[in-house]
C-alpha cells in the first residue's frame, strides 16, 4: 500500500484506456473485464479527475459510450477523447477532403466532412474493410497527389477481443507509408498532441496525471514521453515478452498491475470524496 501511495503522490487526474482496460470487444458488444465496472465506480467516487483516452476507431464516440453504459459503466460522451472527432477538427482547420478507409461503424463521425475530390487519405481500423481493393484505392489516391497526406487514427499493432488477438490499423498504415514513401500523421495515442488534448480537458498538468492502459507503446511509452506517469495492466493485449522488449527501447519501466480488474489497485488507494 505504501508503494502505491508513493507512485500516486501528487496525482490529480487519471487517463483510462478503454479496450483491454475496461472491456474486451467482440460479438454482442464484448464483455467487461472482471471487476472493472466496480473499480471505475470507486475511482469516480474519489477526488481524482477521470477521463477516457481511446484509439477506438470502429465505433463512433456515441455508439462506444452507449455500448459501455449497457455493460454497466458510468461514462458519458463528453468524458471521452477519441481520434475520429479530433481528425475531423484537423481536416476542417486545414481545408482537407479525405478519402476514407474506415469502418462503417465510425463513418457517421465524418458526415459533415467534404469527401469530394480527395486531397488526403484517412485510415482507421477498417476490420474486414482492409481488402486489397480498398488498400489499393487508398494507395492510388495518395500517389496521385503532389503532396500526399495520410492520417492514421492511432497506429496500434493489434488489440484483444473475446475471440483472440486482432490486427489493428498500424500494420496497414505502415504498408501505405512504405508503398508511397511517406510518413503518416497519427491522430490518437501515442501522439503527444492527443494526450495533451485529453489533459487540457481534465485541466491537469502532465506531471499530475497517470495513464492506465494495456498497450506498452501506445499507452505507456506515449504517456511517459509527455511527462505523465503510467501503469500497464495485465489485461487486454498485455504480453510479458513484448513488454520486456520495449523497456530497453522506448520507455521507462512502468508499474504493472497484477490485479485481474484493470483499475482495482488505483481505485483502492484513491482518497474517497467527502
Amino acid at each position: 500500500m505504501a508503494a502505491w501511495g508513493e507512485r500516486l503522490a501528487g496525482v490529480r487526474g487519471v487517463l483510462l484506456d478503454i479496450s483491454g482496460v475496461l472491456y474486451d470487444g467482440g460479438e454482442g458488444g464484448g464483455a467487461p473485464i472482471v471487476g472493472s465496472v466496480e473499480a471505475l465506480a470507486r475511482l469516480k467516487r474519489s477526488q481524482l479527475k477521470v477521463r477516457f483516452c481511446t484509439n477506438e476507431s470502429q465505433k463512433s464516440r456515441g455508439d462506444l459510450v452507449g455500448m459501455l453504459r449497457r455493460l454497466g459503466f458510468d461514462i458519458s460522451e463528453g468524458e471521452v477523447t477519441a481520434p475520429a472527432p479530433a481528425t475531423c477538427l484537423i481536416l476542417k482547420e486545414r481545408g482537407l477532403r479525405p478519402h476514407l478507409l474506415i469502418h462503417d461503424g465510425v463513418r457517421s463521425e465524418f458526415d459533415q466532412i467534404d469527401t469530394s475530390n480527395p486531397n488526403c487519405v484517412v485510415i482507421a481500423d477498417a476490420g474486414e474493410g482492409f481488402s486489397y481493393q480498398n488498400m489499393n484505392k487508398a494507395f492510388q489516391v495518395l500517389m496521385e497527389l503532389e503532396n500526399p497526406v495520410l492520417f492514421s487514427l492511432g497506429k496500434g499493432r493489434y488489440y484483444k477481443e473475446t475471440s483472440g488477438l486482432m490486427l489493428d490499423v498500424g500494420p496497414y498504415m505502415k504498408a501505405l507509408e512504405y508503398a508511397c514513401g511517406i510518413e503518416a500523421e497519427v491522430v490518437g495515442k501515442p501522439s503527444p498532441e492527443f494526450f495533451k488534448s485529453a489533459l487540457r480537458e481534465m485541466r491537469v498538468e502532465a506531471h499530475q496525471a497517470i495513464m492506465i492502459g494495456d498497450d506498452i507503446v501506445g499507452d505507456i511509452s506515449g504517456a511517459q514521453r509527455c511527462g505523465m506517469r503510467a501503469l500497464q495492466v495485465r489485461t487486454g493485449k498485455f504480453r510479458s515478452i513484448l513488454r520486456s522488449r520495449v523497456w530497453s527501447t522506448s520507455c521507462r519501466r512502468p508499474s504493472c498491475s497484477r490485479q485481474p480488474a484493470a483499475i482495482t489497485e488505483l481505485a483502492r488507494v484513491s482518497p474517497s470524496a467527502s
